[in-house]
Formats: C-alpha cells, sequence, structure tokens
C-alpha cells in the first residue's frame, strides 16, 4: 500500500500563477480590447456618419403646388448636399433647406414670417452683431432680394438677412461668409422645371 501525502492545509495548489502573469496577461486583454474598438472606428476622429443627401427640388415642387414660393437655390455648388427641408404650408408658412458644403460646413436658408432679430435670435446668436452688407450684382436676374443685411456672432457664424414678400429670408451657418453670399446670388423663386418624362419604347 502506497503512502499518499495530503497537501497541508492552507498550502496553495501545484498551479499558482504570479502576480507578474495575470498583470501581463491582463494588459495584452486591453491592448486587444482596444485594437478591436479602434478597427471599428469608435476612436477614429472621422468616424462620422454622413447624411444622405436628399431631393430638395421635389419637395420645392410639392409646396410650390400648395401656394408656398419659398426661395432655394437650382443647384448646389459642386461637391455640396442637402441634408434636410423643413416645410409648413399652414400660417405662419415657414420654409427651411439645409445644407453641407464641400468640406462638411453647414449652411441653411430659411423662409418665415417673422422678423430679422427672432430669425437670427433663434438661429444664429442672440447677440449678433452688424457686418457688412451685400448687394446682388446686376449681373444677376431677377434675384430674391437685392440687398441682403449682414451680421455674424463670436463663434464665427455669418448670416445675411432680407425682406421678402412672403417675410424673411436668412441664409446662415458656419461657412465661410463667401460660400453664403454663393446661395445667396443663386437664391430664385421660379417654378421648379418638371422632369423630362423619357420617350416610352416601342415594341419592334
Amino acid at each position: 500500500m502506497s503512502n499518499q501525502h495530503a497537501e497541508p492545509a492552507g498550502k496553495p495548489g501545484r498551479y499558482q500563477r504570479s502576480a507578474a502573469g495575470l498583470v501581463a496577461s491582463l494588459v495584452v486583454t486591453v491592448i486587444g480590447v482596444l485594437a478591436l474598438l479602434y478597427f471599428m472606428g469608435l476612436f477614429r476622429p472621422d468616424f462620422e456618419a454622413k447624411p444622405e443627401a436628399v431631393d430638395y427640388l421635389e419637395t420645392v415642387q410639392s409646396v410650390q403646388g400648395a401656394g408656398l414660393r419659398p426661395p432655394y437655390p437650382p443647384s448646389l455648388p459642386e461637391g455640396w448636399i442637402a441634408t434636410g427641408v423643413e416645410v409648413s404650408i399652414e400660417k405662419p408658412q415657414l420654409f427651411m433647406l439645409r445644407m453641407l458644403t464641400d468640406d462638411d460646413r453647414f449652411v441653411a436658408v430659411r423662409l418665415e414670417q417673422t422678423s430679422v432679430g427672432a430669425l437670427l435670435a433663434a438661429w444664429v446668436d442672440e447677440d449678433t452683431a452688424t457686418a457688412a452688407g451685400y448687394t446682388v450684382p446686376a449681373s444677376i436676374a431677377r434675384p430674391v432680394a437685392r440687398e441682403w443685411k449682414g451680421y455674424t456672432d463670436d463663434g464665427g457664424d455669418s448670416a445675411y438677412a432680407a425682406e421678402v414678400a412672403g417675410g424673411t429670408v436668412l441664409v446662415f451657418g458656419s461657412a465661410p461668409a463667401a460660400d453664403l453670399r454663393t446661395i445667396v446670388d443663386s437664391l430664385v423663386t421660379t417654378p421648379v422645371p418638371a422632369p423630362e418624362k423619357k420617350p416610352e419604347k416601342t415594341a419592334s
């Protein structure tokens, strides 16, 4: 009969992980998780879902059919996209077109039946300062408004406002003032042309 020696009470088993080994294992695990998160884009500074472009001309055409004549750009500069349209044909009527420039700066056009001061306070800043105004060049036929007042705020946002028959138009955003003026110059209220119908194929 062989002698079996029992382990003394309180003595740890034969497999014993050192404290250094445990720390090293945890470090490897953390590094692996961080690497996974990085490749998923969670720590990337440019990981932002870019909004999809919307067909704002289709919306403008619809509200024109309901009797609203909002100012809108018939086309956008290259690389720009429209990201959203807000419309109310009930009084007080309003229209707002949101855009992103080719370098992801925000620009918007808003028509509302309210004062310039109310629009500035709501969409730019309550403490806007008067900036240089802008006159649409005479070479541009039938502009929405010829004279525009300029505004700015401490955060660097700019705005141009003009009073029109339907209320007040505000062109504003974080984009440079030159980009805002590009939109100001392009604004029209003319009917959106109907899309060209493709000729139907006839059976041969």
